[in-house]
């Protein structure tokens, strides 16, 4: 054997884990080292899918050895939930101890087969991060339902069968799911609920076996019998009752029924003496001390410590950071049992596949008959033999099941993103002989069954068949191949190929991914905000009635229009059998249909602009309310300023007009999907012109409350007539010198602040400089500072400077045309100082603190979430030194992007993939678009966004890169249409624009 000396530091080292005999799951792709010398003994292994594998290791091997030789050959990098359970010479279901010698444990390896199960359930399936380690998990709710031990009522048994049957025969078929569920048993009651299983089948149309295993997943995880193995037991009264484990702790069952629950953080202790189980709480002050401990007879001894097993191993697994350490061994006597948990806690899983993001790969669904574009063949083995090298293949058999199978890319919940991570994978030369995996070898195993029932298409192949032909395992991973070769960035190229190319698809699915982003954002109007103002009584009903009243219909229109955009993409891609009934690579009858239904909704949208104004109204009214929005503004559901989630269904007319542009432009005029699509143009462009002006109007109105919350020491900045035109940073000439200042530029008057160090982070009002009779004169050559201009007004004259010619331009522009605004307004210019301010002027030489572009939320690690009003484009402009203007806004409006983006740092080597949605000048980014908040924004004022140079080694297609002093961000995309269309909205954001307002605008205010 190699010395642990002369070998190199693996992942699996540094986080601390054991020394491996096998292949460890921690680092998949590399080869087992030599097992212990002795005699090889075949161990057979039942898989969740009912295939068996035999693997032959060393008599003296412990079962880590073996645990890590499955999962190597499945593949598996979370392998750490899984287990291997067994039937020891008692008659009880043990899991095999991986510490331990194999055949100290089993006697009678001929006769004793393994079972790969879940052994952990986490209380979370979205913790799951592999599509793979997803459907083992679906794999063993399915093996559950059938055998009776997942109680449930036959509302929730009848929609989990369903999502089983759509990852098995795909969209609903009412002969072919009649015959399905008449050849395979899921349920021991199935017939009773077979017309609801149907009637819940029908409504999975589009849905992907990888979406059906989460939405199973989802159901299953919130049973109360989810994960849960009954261990008998009696009370000290004698009453019969079960005892289980949990993530949370242990539970008590009364038949089915769950009557009592111990959480880890109350339990002191657990141990057995005899056939008593002991749970020792900690101390409550209201009780007694002699009821600390609680006492259950359990059968034997023996079950006592299985039971006692288990929870050691599930407290370590779920509660610790890392794997505990072995005691040292005593020198005289011992004392209580050194069993110990072996392997990685879900923590060290969580954190191991994130930091690493190792390659996924496609694997086969044994069971799925849904025909994909895979090379593979779709006929799925459920024995093979892999002989000692020198055995001939001849003598062994082969039981194939001749069904087509499901090959999954390791794609999102939308099942079009095909280009995942990477990791570095040890390459295996294409002629090797031996297995590629250096000691498992594999031999005949399977009956072809699914639960125990043979399937009608069964086919065996009889001895005189050729013995050659060794299709994989449906479970096992394809990384390895007949020729034992590892896939590499080619492959991956021509799998991502497998899906549409043409542009049309790519721009339907930006509409896609844009309208989950808009359903969620609605979602924070109608669902989380009115949950947390419904019950408070200080909250006007009013208010919450128009809310509800107009927000409501638009949320559960956009529910169905994005259900229906998602068939279409799923029958696009070919991820459904639908689209052999028809051509459905087209959108615009989908957004005809639904842009037709949303005009009905006219009346909802205009009543928009009412709610917004009441909103505010209510806030300025009661200081109750105002803390209410306030506080719900800090929760990370809310991510935006409340205000402009009530703003974005305007918005979203917006996004479907340019949509349906680009597809007006890239269709030939006798494409047949062109014609749809010029029809839900002209309808949404009257919709739009419609309500351009209330959108101008809102939007103006929102900007001026938000920068009312950032500003401290004005009056009435809310005022007819008043438009926003320009913040950003300027230094002003003191008697100190240059000091930063904050400028707020409106059609009136322009304001400059300084940051202030109060617990909101609000600026502080310094003076006000009225635009009436102002003018404007280039400085440089006259103060010696680059880039300076004087503001001349009636009162005072102001010498700033910005920080570059262009920025100076922008400033220049803008303040000229505001001018302009003033003079041909009829309207008094207000005051907008408060009286203290106005009374007691604050001196311009005093000190202001200067902060570093590190305190900034989004600079620290540039991913920070912050609180929010210290990370508002005010404060990202006045750390950045630039400035925004409502042109800005406008057109970042406009240009609001989601979709999965893969990300890698500087310095890292792996690609994370993650869902990113571009909105108000910042990147947040999610694990998937299923999740309900950001796990964290990227501000992008001030980055310059590029394309990787030679020497940066970015060898990847479509790649873009972030930069802004120290950090570096590379983003890489799926097509050469979306690379485009993310270079075009982030260079919006990071580059500032100077344009005068629509001829139109003044007259609309």
């Amino acid at each position: 054997m190699v010395e642990p000396a002369d070998r190199s530091s693996t992942a699996g080292q540094r986080l601390g884990a054991p020394e491996s005999f096998g292949v460890s799951t921690l680092e998949p792709g590399l080869r087992p080292p030599a097992q212990p010398p002795g005699r090889q003994v075949s161990m057979r292994v039942q898989m969740l899918d009912d295939t068996q594998e035999v693997f032959q290791i060393s008599q003296r091997s412990p079962g880590k050895v073996l645990f890590d030789l499955v999962c190597a050959h499945l593949n598996l990098v979370e392998g750490d939930y899984f287990g291997l359970e067994y039937q020891d010479q008692r008659k009880m279901t043990v899991w095999l101890d991986l510490l331990k010698p194999t055949l100290k444990q089993i006697r009678r390896p001929k006769n004793t087969i393994l079972r790969f199960v879940v052994k952990f359930f986490p209380p979370d399936h979205t913790q799951l991060m592999e599509e793979l380690t997803r459907y083992l998990f679906a794999l063993q709710i399915k093996r559950d339902l059938a055998c009776g031990r997942l109680i449930c009522n036959d509302t929730s048994a009848a929609l989990m069968v369903s999502h089983i049957i759509q990852s098995e025969i795909g969209d609903f078929d009412e002969t072919q799911s009649w015959q399905h569920l008449l050849h395979n048993k899921y349920l021991p009651d199935q017939d009773a609920i077979r017309d609801e299983i149907i009637d819940c089948h029908r409504e999975h149309v589009g849905q992907t076996p990888a979406v059906s295993d989460y939405q199973l997943l989802e159901i299953a995880r919130r049973l109360e019998m989810y994960g849960v193995r009954l261990h008998p037991a009696k009370d000290r009264e004698g009453t019969k009752l079960s005892l289980a484990v949990a993530n949370s702790g242990v539970l008590v069952f009364q038949g089915n029924t769950k009557i009592n629950s111990f959480n880890w953080s109350k339990i002191r202790k657990l141990s057995f003496k005899r056939k008593r189980f002991l749970i020792k709480l900690r101390a409550d002050p209201t009780q007694n001390a002699h009821h600390d401990t609680l006492e259950f007879a359990m059968a034997s001894r023996d079950c006592c410590k299985v039971f006692w097993k288990i929870c050691v191993e599930y407290h370590a697994f779920f509660r610790l950071f890392e794997e505990p350490k072995p005691r040292p061994k005593p020198i005289l006597f011992t004392r209580g049992s050194s069993f110990r948990f072996s392997g990685r806690t879900q923590k060290q899983i969580i954190d191991y596949v994130k930091d690493s993001e190792p390659k996924k790969v496609p694997f086969e669904r044994k069971h799925s008959k849904i025909l994909s574009n895979s090379s593979m063949s779709p006929q799925s083995a459920s024995t093979r033999s892999h002989g000692k090298p020198g055995s001939s293949p001849s003598n062994n058999k082969h039981n194939t099941l001749n069904q087509p199978v499901q090959m999954i890319d390791g794609s999102t919940s939308s099942g079009t993103d095909t280009s995942d991570t990477e990791s570095d994978t040890g390459s295996r030369s294409p002629g090797s002989e031996k297995s590629s995996l250096g000691g498992p070898h594999v031999a005949v195993n399977g009956n072809g069954s699914v639960n125990g029932q043979r399937m009608g298409r069964t086919g065996v192949l009889g001895a005189e068949q050729s013995a050659e032909v060794q299709p994989l395992s449906p479970l096992t991973s394809p990384l390895l191949t007949e020729a034992g070769y590892v896939r590499n960035d080619e492959e991956d190229e021509a799998r991502r190929k497998k899906f549409p190319t043409d542009k049309a698809y790519f721009i339907a699915k930006e509409l896609l991914t844009t309208e989950r982003t808009y359903l969620n954002d609605l979602q924070v109007i109608t669902e989380s905000f009115h949950s947390a103002v419904g019950k408070d009584e200080a909250f006007p009903d009013s208010v919450k009635s128009l809310i509800s009243a107009n927000y409501d219909p638009v949320y559960k229109f956009h529910q169905g229009f994005l259900k229906e955009t998602e068939q279409r993409l799923a029958q696009w891609e070919g991820r459904s059998n639908a689209h052999i009934k028809g051509d459905y690579q087209r959108i615009g009858d989908v957004l005809l249909k639904n842009i037709q239904g949303l005009r009905q909704l006219t009346i909802h949208l205009q009543k928009h602009s009412e709610c917004l104004v009441e909103l505010e109204r209510a806030c300025r009214s009661s200081r109750k309310v105002e803390t209410l929005c306030r506080d719900f503004e800090q929760q990370r559901v809310c991510y935006l300023p409340l205000n402009i989630f009530l703003l974005r269904p305007l918005h979203r007319l917006l996004h479907y007009k340019l949509i349906l542009e680009r597809l007006c432009k890239h269709y030939p005029p006798t494409h047949d999907d062109f014609r749809d699509c010029r029809a839900a143009l002209a309808d949404i462009s009257e919709m739009v012109l419609q309500l351009q002006g209330i959108m101008m109007k809102m939007e103006n109105f929102q900007k001026l409350i938000e920068l009312k919350k950032d500003l401290t020491g004005v009056e009435d900045l809310i005022s007819p007539g008043r438009e926003f035109i320009r913040l950003g940073c300027l230094s002003k000439l003191s008697g100190k010198g240059l000091q930063q200042r904050m400028f707020f530029l409106f059609s009136d008057c322009l304001v400059y602040t300084s940051r202030g160090m109060t617990p909101s982070n609000q600026f502080k009002v310094h003076g006000q400089l009225p635009l009436y009779g102002m003018t404007i004169r280039e400085s440089e050559e006259e103060w010696g500072v680059p880039h300076s201009f004087t503001l001349f007004g009636q009162r005072q004259s102001v010498v700033v400077a910005a920080s570059c010619a262009s920025e100076m331009e922008r400033w220049v522009e803008d303040i000229r045309m505001a001018i302009d605004l003033a003079e041909q307004s009829s309207s008094l210019n207000n005051d907008l100082l408060s009286t203290s301010l106005s009374d007691n002027k604050l001196s311009e030489d005093g000190g202001v603190e200067q902060e570093s572009e590190d305190e900034l939320g989004g600079s620290r690690s540039s991913l920070e979430r912050q609180g929010h009003r210290g990370n508002t484009t005010v404060h990202v402009c006045w750390h950045r030194n630039t400035s925004v203007s409502m042109v800005d806004f406008s057109i970042a409006v406009e240009n609001q992007l989601s979709g999965n983006l893969l990300r890698k740092f500087k310095n890292s080597n792996g690609w994370q993939k993650l869902w990113v949605v571009f909105t108000n000048f910042s990147l947040f980014f999610y694990k998937s678009h299923q999740d309900d908040y950001p796990l964290a924004s990227l501000p992008l004022l001030g980055y310059s966004v590029t394309v990787p140079s030679e020497s940066e080694n970015i060898h990847k297609d479509y790649v873009f890169k972030l930069h802004f002093k120290s950090h570096v961000y590379y983003f890489r995309s799926e097509s050469e249409y979306t690379f485009e269309r993310w270079m075009e909205v982030i260079r919006s954001a990071t580059c500032s624009t100077s344009r005068p307002l629509p001829s139109t605008r003044k007259d609309l205010y």
